[in-house]
Order: structure tokens, then C-alpha cells, then sequence
């Protein structure tokens, strides 16, 4: 198992969401996976920096306490109680973002009616890791993934910082036989490969865990980075990204944006176009060479 991460427990597709309170232990440290946990009150870990979030559908403190007896360099700091909906920011949902119909399996529309054979249906849990598809920066790739297949045919495509697949799975969809999905967090990984089974896309998307950077010389048409600022800025230096023909870029702030838009300027790529949401995300779509 990785130290960044480990697995969200499986299960069962229904009409009612599986997911409903969040008992959610807040710890200092990084977590060894401990099979103790690993029942299905068990969710999932997600690290970030040095801390560690334990995610159980039911009260575990006592299991937490275990945990902290056998791994004491681990410190709690706080638990949570919440719904599954207040985690996510809002109630999962149906939505559509162009030809895409993006659904929880729980909710999915289309087991009730026919769809046109211009829509893209996409199912999609996300679980506990962010990344529902209905945020600025996501609904802005989403649509310039239809742009660029609109304009060239993609035969491979990357997508570095994956977190749930969408974007991947948006990618197959639109007719990417071949994608590499790539994200550091082992949950987020775990997420992903569930979504991909969920939508049958096994052929097509190849799920990984690794750093961004380690990834990006691989060989790909498309690359998609809705990513840390930090990571972007060393991705579009690299040798590998410029040998790539098209670029999606996001998940910027404005003067970060200004910061890759003039880096990009240096180089012989052309932004096509520029998305701008709420004042304050920022994506690029665009051509390189």
C-alpha cells in the first residue's frame, strides 16, 4: 500500500445514495494502512501534507483509538460528523455540460429513457475524494475536450491530477482509444478505477498512481492538467509537453493564469481559447507547434 492513500471500501450500485453520515477523524501524521480498518464501516484515507483524514460510515472512534496505540507518532486532532452531501458541498445530482450527462450510479436517468446518440452519458462517484464535475474549472475541460475533438482526431490522451477520472472518462468518450489517468493520492486512484469499471471503460483509460511530473514525457496527442499551480508550472517546461500537439490547462487563479499564459508565450504554442469563471478560474485550450 501507498503512504499517500489507501482503499475506499467497495460498494454496492442502488437507486438510493450508499452514502449518507461522514464520521470523519482528523489525525496529525501519515497513516500505515492497518487491516484493522479495513471492514465495511471503513471509506477511506486521504492524506494531505501531514495530516491524514479517516473517513468510516459509521462511529469508529474506538478503532481510531486503536490505531493511535499501535501508530503513536499520530496525533488526533478533531473528528467530524456530517452528510455525505455537506462533504461534497451540495447534493449529487444529474447535470449536463454540453453533450455530456454526467450521473451518480444511484441516479442515473437513462435506466428510465432513451438517449440521443449525440449525448455522452458518463457515471460517476466520486465518493469522498472532490471532483462531483460540476466545479468551474471541470465544466470548463469538459467543454474544450469537445472543442479539441471537434477539431483533430485524438488517438492518445493524458490526464495528469485525475482525482475521480472525469475528465478521462470524457476522453474515451469522446473517442480516446487510448488514455492515461494519473494522480498522486491513492483514494483519488482508487476512485477513478471504480468510475472506470462503472462506465465499462476498461479498454480505453488506464488508471495510475505517480507524480504528474514523472508522466508527462509520456507519449500523448492531448494533455489535460487540472492541477496544482505549482506542478503546472514545471509541466509546461518540460520536454515531454512540447511534444504533445494539444493542451487543456486548468484549475488557475488569476495571476497564476497570467503566469502560464506568459510562459506559454515563450514557446511556439497558441491558446485557442480562454475560459474565464466567476472572476476567478481560469482555463487555457490550445494548440502546440
Amino acid at each position: 500500500m501507498s503512504s499517500t492513500g489507501y482503499v475506499q471500501s467497495e460498494r454496492k450500485t442502488s437507486f438510493d445514495s450508499p452514502y449518507k453520515d461522514l464520521f470523519i477523524y482528523y489525525l496529525h501524521g501519515h497513516v500505515v494502512p492497518d487491516q484493522n480498518l479495513f471492514d465495511p464501516d471503513f471509506i477511506g484515507c486521504w492524506p494531505e501534507d501531514e495530516f491524514s483524514f479517516l473517513f468510516f460510515s459509521r462511529p469508529a472512534r474506538a478503532k481510531v483509538e486503536k490505531l493511535l496505540n499501535s501508530q503513536p507518532r499520530l496525533t488526533l486532532l478533531d473528528e467530524f460528523q456530517m452528510t455525505y452531501d455537506q462533504w461534497q458541498g451540495g447534493r449529487l445530482a444529474p447535470f449536463r455540460v454540453g453533450r455530456f450527462h454526467i450521473a451518480p450510479p444511484w441516479q442515473m436517468p437513462w435506466n428510465n429513457q432513451e438517449i440521443s446518440q449525440e449525448e455522452l452519458p458518463i457515471v460517476l462517484d466520486p465518493g469522498v475524494v472532490f471532483g462531483t464535475g460540476t466545479h468551474p474549472t471541470t465544466c470548463s475541460c469538459l467543454e474544450a475536450l469537445e472543442l479539441v475533438f471537434g477539431r483533430a482526431k485524438i488517438v492518445s490522451a493524458l490526464d495528469l491530477g485525475t482525482g475521480t477520472g472525469l475528465l478521462a472518462l470524457a476522453a474515451s468518450r469522446l473517442g480516446s482509444p487510448k488514455t492515461l489517468a494519473v494522480d498522486l493520492n491513492f483514494l483519488a486512484v482508487n476512485t477513478a478505477i471504480k468510475n472506470v469499471r462503472l462506465n465499462r471503460l476498461q479498454d480505453s483509460v488506464l488508471v495510475v498512481q505517480g507524480r504528474a511530473e514523472d508522466f508527462i514525457d509520456s507519449p500523448s496527442d492531448l494533455v489535460i492538467a487540472n492541477i496544482h499551480y505549482e506542478v503546472m508550472k514545471h509541466l509546461i517546461q518540460a520536454q515531454g509537453f512540447c511534444a504533445k500537439k494539444w493542451f487543456i490547462l486548468s484549475g488557475l487563479l488569476r495571476t497564476q493564469a497570467k503566469d502560464i499564459a506568459s510562459s506559454l508565450s515563450r514557446h511556439p504554442f497558441q491558446i485557442i481559447k480562454k475560459w474565464e469563471q466567476d472572476g476567478i478560474w481560469h482555463t487555457f485550450f490550445g494548440k502546440i507547434g
